[in-house]
């Protein structure tokens, strides 16, 4: 696929496709439902398997690792050859590892259906990122935030279909999930048959060391990059304490039954979902970089107060938790892509692969600082991760430096 066209913002805004938006949305949100079914059931499967804190975290960063190593080799790989059909593939391998989980007896055979679902998740995103671009006709932070939003809404719904289905009916249960991959599967083959036809030969990318169309320098580039990734370390590792063992935290501390704290994690996964769906658009409307700043930085407050909440106020402070920490993520791609035109595919595998690479390692290190002191305390270490957003002031303007070249 030409990265041309990739980057392009086609025409105007009333090209944006978004019945194919629509479609890689939905997608997104089946791809991310049925991964957070496996985090979900670690309360029934600690029990049944009597695995401790630091398995469980094992188990997270088997699959972020599958999900996040192989996404940058797919993005490179997809952005030099075109590969409409991967989309489905993807998810076929989702397919299977549910189907494993659903039957898995051991220890062992757990970290291989984590695996087979992070391999799929793996090459789902990088190009199904890159459809949401195709599709976006020029509004790239709208385009990605409806496609990003599909995948928290799949998120926030995973836990709640695990509370009432899984964790009543019984592990084989999962299997029943497995109509709604095949389900994905279809609506991936039809968007990959859209992505065949709007292929276009791919296009040589400028020469290494010249400046991007922002007139940015390639160390400055490189700067930002950096600072991006730190700023997704702290977003996910912060999440990564929610994700894996929010569940546990209101249980242990606040004696709720498995089904309530599963209610809360998915008010939660909620607010991140709305967080998504705002953030892109304010990305286009008031730039990217204080989009990324107020998102990363701004939770603060709310992240210091949790961990001395009772359960009142940890639901309700969950909510802007939520909200204005996932606002980043959208902003975050589509900056990084304006900054490495003609790059879609790398940008989305490494910053997708990179934010599941650190939720694994995160739930695996929170795991076992857990086991080592309590749940309380890995809640309040973590409330300071936000204050890293403060590097955020040091990313270069994009837009300014745009419009400064344009008047040289």
């Amino acid at each position: 696929m030409s990265d041309n066209v990739a980057n392009a913002p086609a025409s105007s805004a009333k090209d944006t496709a978004f019945v194919v938006l629509a479609a890689i949305s939905l997608c997104h949100l089946i791809n991310d439902m049925l991964q957070s079914l496996l985090p979900a059931i670690y309360p029934m499967l600690k029990e049944n398997y009597g695995l401790d804190f630091g398995q469980v975290g094992l188990i997270t960063l088997t699959y972020q690792m599958t999900a996040s190593l192989l996404q940058p080799v797919v993005g490179l790989y997809t952005d030099k050859r075109s590969s409409p059909w991967s989309l489905a593939i993807g998810m076929g391998f989702t397919l299977a590892g549910l189907l494993l989980l659903s039957v898995a007896s051991s220890f062992l055979l757990l970290l291989a259906a984590a695996a087979l679902v992070g391999t799929g998740s793996s090459i789902f995103h990088p190009e199904s990122s890159r459809v949401a671009r195709m599709a976006s006709g020029g509004r790239h932070g709208l385009a990605q935030s409806l496609f990003q939003v599909g995948g928290n809404a799949g998120s926030a719904i995973g836990p709640l279909l695990a509370a009432f289905i899984v964790i009543q009916k019984g592990q084989a249960s999962v299997a029943w999930f497995s109509i709604a991959a095949m389900l994905g599967i279809v609506l991936l083959w039809n968007v990959g048959g859209w992505y065949k036809r709007h292929a276009a030969p791919i296009v040589k990318r400028p020469a290494q060391g010249t400046t991007n169309i922002h007139a940015l320098p390639t160390r400055r580039i490189r700067m930002a990059i950096g600072i991006l990734l730190l700023l997704i370390f702290s977003k996910y590792f912060y999440l990564a304490s929610f994700t894996s063992y929010y569940t546990f935290y209101l249980i242990e501390k606040f004696h709720v039954s498995v089904e309530h704290a599963q209610v809360l994690l998915f008010v939660f996964l909620g607010a991140v979902a709305a967080g998504t769906i705002i953030g892109g658009p304010l990305g286009d409307r008031f730039g990217r970089k204080y989009v990324i700043w107020g998102s990363i930085l701004g939770v603060l407050p709310f992240t210091l107060i949790l961990p001395h909440a009772n359960l009142f106020w940890t639901a309700f402070l969950s909510v802007p938790i939520g909200v204005v920490l996932a606002s980043a993520f959208p902003a975050i791609i589509v900056y990084a892509q304006e900054l490495m035109p003609g790059r879609v595919g790398t940008v989305a595998g490494l910053f997708f692969g990179f934010a599941f690479g650190m939720g694994g390692i995160g739930a695996a290190v929170l795991g076992e600082l857990a086991d080592m002191t309590s749940i309380d305390f890995v809640y309040a270490v973590c409330a300071f991760l936000p204050a890293l957003g403060l590097i955020a002031g040091f990313l270069p303007n994009p837009d300014a430096a745009r419009h400064a070249a344009a008047k040289a």
